[in-house]
């Protein structure tokens, strides 16, 4: 996945100018946390966390993500997927989230396994799983 894929999946923090209105609104006093959320549109526990961070550092700037979460299916996973792959090309998405628990203990979802497809360069036709 590129970045740029990847950034249109994460959802886009709300802007410096809402969490000023929020944090200047909850600052006048006479509100509460639950009508700022409603007022603004936003959940209740982002108000919460914005107003704790505005607490604890002094800025309510977004957070930067540090590092990338690795996938959950690392590179033994993916070995042993090439070989059920190689064994039977047309299994669902399903049967083979099925076959990698049945051998390696670990549970995922489809979409992971179709992510996981995805990225080793796999693709999905109508009945058979193919790379490039």
């Amino acid at each position: 996945m590129t970045g740029e894929e990847e950034s249109s999946i994460l959802p886009k923090a709300y802007s410096l100018d809402l969490r000023q209105k929020i944090v200047d609104a909850y600052e006048r006093g006479g509100v509460s946390q639950s009508s700022l959320a409603r007022q603004f549109g936003v959940a209740k526990s982002f108000v919460q966390k914005l107003l704790d961070q505005k607490r604890l550092t002094g800025s309510i700037a977004p957070k930067k993500r540090s590092q990338q979460t690795p996938p959950k299916l690392n590179e033994e996973h993916q070995t042993i997927l090439r070989q059920l792959l190689t064994k039977k090309n047309d299994a669902t998405l399903a049967e083979l989230c099925d076959e990698m628990e049945k051998r390696t203990g670990l549970r995922v979802a489809n979409s992971t396994m179709h992510r996981t497809l995805r990225r080793m360069g796999y693709s999905l036709k109508k009945n058979i799983l193919s790379r490039p």
